[in-house]
């Protein structure tokens, strides 16, 4: 994904960035398993919600059999105890097939414009959620519908975290040090005001989230937050594949428990487990397209993606899945769209 150079780092370290953030989300949903078994099978119990199959899939998946699968990776922004009350902050599509053990993924800009499913509405879309709620559909659904509109391409499963989970999660590997490298001020959820000065610094959960958070400080905005978020999503990937994973193994689980939610069934971990072992890290590749930043009186800046971009992503994951769309599917996407009154 590339912008003008004045508002996004360089190639290569928007794509380390990219793939952090969807392996310490993989890491989140399945990769814990791997070290320890049977013991995060109550967590996925607790935290598992059904999914209907896609209406873009004629026969649902079957992990036992190496059919392969998508995984929509959701980040929100919730800020209150309303678990309806949350934006998607990341959006990460996985396409995953067993049978070459491999991963694409794409990140999907928050502020995309795009056409929001079950309206004639474009804006954003992190807007999705809202009008999800607002037609009754859901705000996971409404999301898994746009992105299946765009890209005519099935969402199989969902895994979503939200800010409470990251602050918990840090808060159980026992914080993370950084180097604060420029003195800023960033407010955190629970309206306190946390001062960041030069040099080191062990941080909370609280405190990390205000660090990786804040961009307006700095005049390389985006650049300087991405290289925060990229120290702090090591550190983690490193403390939950370590022996002091381990020994608070635990408390990490109650952190992924109370703060994210996703809909693979019970019997299906076991194969999700299995299938993500198998696949060696050199696989999991991040597809990386052009955009553009573009200005609109009602929604303000969105990210463009050309139509060519597009189409060619959608063929990436169409090989990737041994997918073929069907037409009427295609055709059905296609109708009249207004710009939204406001960004929601």
């Amino acid at each position: 994904m590339s912008f003008d150079k004045q508002t996004t780092p360089p190639h290569n370290n928007r794509k380390r960035l990219i793939q952090r953030i969807a392996i310490l989300l993989l890491l989140i949903v399945v990769g814990v398993g791997i070290y320890f078994g049977t013991q995060l099978w109550g967590v996925f119990a607790k935290t598992g919600k059904s999914l209907k199959k896609s209406t873009w899939r004629t026969e649902k998946v079957v992990l036992e059999e190496k059919d392969p699968f998508t995984v929509l990776l959701i980040g929100t922004d919730q800020r209150s105890t309303d678990p309806n009350n949350w934006r998607s902050d990341v959006l990460i599509l996985a396409a995953v097939n067993p049978k070459t053990n491999s991963i694409k993924l794409i990140s999907i800009p928050r502020d995309f414009y795009v056409k929001i499913a079950n309206t004639n509405v474009r804006t954003k879309i992190n807007a999705a959620a809202a009008y999800g709620r607002m037609k009754g559909i859901g705000e996971v659904e409404n999301i898994r519908q746009t992105i299946e509109n765009i890209f005519h391409v099935p969402i199989d499963y969902y895994a979503k975290v939200n800010f409470k989970g990251f602050e918990d999660l840090v808060d159980a590997l026992g914080g993370v040090d950084v180097n604060v490298k420029k003195p800023f001020k960033q407010r955190a959820i629970g309206g306190k005001m946390i001062v960041f000065e030069p040099g080191p610094r062990h941080l909370n959960g609280p405190e990390a989230l205000a660090y990786v958070r804040n961009r307006k400080s700095f005049a390389e905005g985006d650049f300087a937050r991405n290289e925060r978020q990229r120290e702090v999503i090591s550190q983690l990937i490193d403390k939950m594949t370590s022996i002091d994973g381990v020994t608070k193994f635990n408390q990490v689980t109650k952190a992924v428990g109370n703060n994210f939610d996703h809909s693979f069934h019970f019997k299906e971990i076991p194969s999700l487990i299995k299938t993500y072992q198998q696949i060696p890290k050199e696989r999991i590749e991040t597809v990386t397209f052009e955009a553009y930043p573009k200005k609109y009186a009602r929604s303000g800046s969105v990210v463009i993606i050309p139509k060519t971009e597009i189409q060619r992503l959608s063929q990436i994951l169409h090989q990737q899945l041994e997918y073929k769309p069907d037409d009427d599917m295609i055709n059905k996407t296609e109708g009249e769209e207004i710009e939204s009154p406001a960004n929601r």
